[in-house]
């Protein structure tokens, strides 16, 4: 239901968008640029989120093997080192965003970066890559 929303309304203003272009209407395309970062930022943000809550069946559930539990263990000590970084990172957030463990491919590490309201990692840096995001609204826990 909300990420639905958010691909409703990123339709919506990615049209209104276009339209703005059309007429170089300046004033309305900095105005849509808010509703397509969060709305554009919701449906990415969710559509990783969805896909990291695999049922055990299809590989979720289990702890991270080979590669990339190496480099957990590498870059954090430990899985329960880094869920403690995480929830930390995530209940220090204020307000209403998201904490990610991502892929900073510039520097070849793992990174725990949090992000405000619907803002994608990349706003973060354009080199970082989400492998997994926790929603940390409020409706994430109804």
């Amino acid at each position: 239901k909300h990420h639905q929303t958010y691909v409703t309304n990123y339709n919506k203003a990615v049209e209104q968008l276009d339209q703005a272009l059309n007429k170089i209407d300046t004033s309305t395309v900095v105005q849509l640029q808010g509703a397509i970062k969060f709305n554009g930022g919701g449906h990415v943000n969710h559509s990783i989120f969805w896909k990291n809550l695999a049922p055990v069946h299809e590989g979720g559930g289990e702890p991270p093997h080979s590669s990339l539990g190496w480099a957990i263990d590498t870059h954090f000590g430990s899985l329960e080192a880094l869920i403690q970084k995480m929830n930390a990172e995530g209940a220090a957030l204020q307000g209403s965003g998201w904490v990610w463990l991502g892929l900073d491919t510039e520097f070849k590490r793992l990174v725990v970066e949090t992000t405000a309201n619907q803002d994608p990692l990349v706003t973060k840096a354009p080199t970082l890559v989400p492998l997994l995001g926790i929603d940390v609204w409020e409706h994430a826990y109804y």
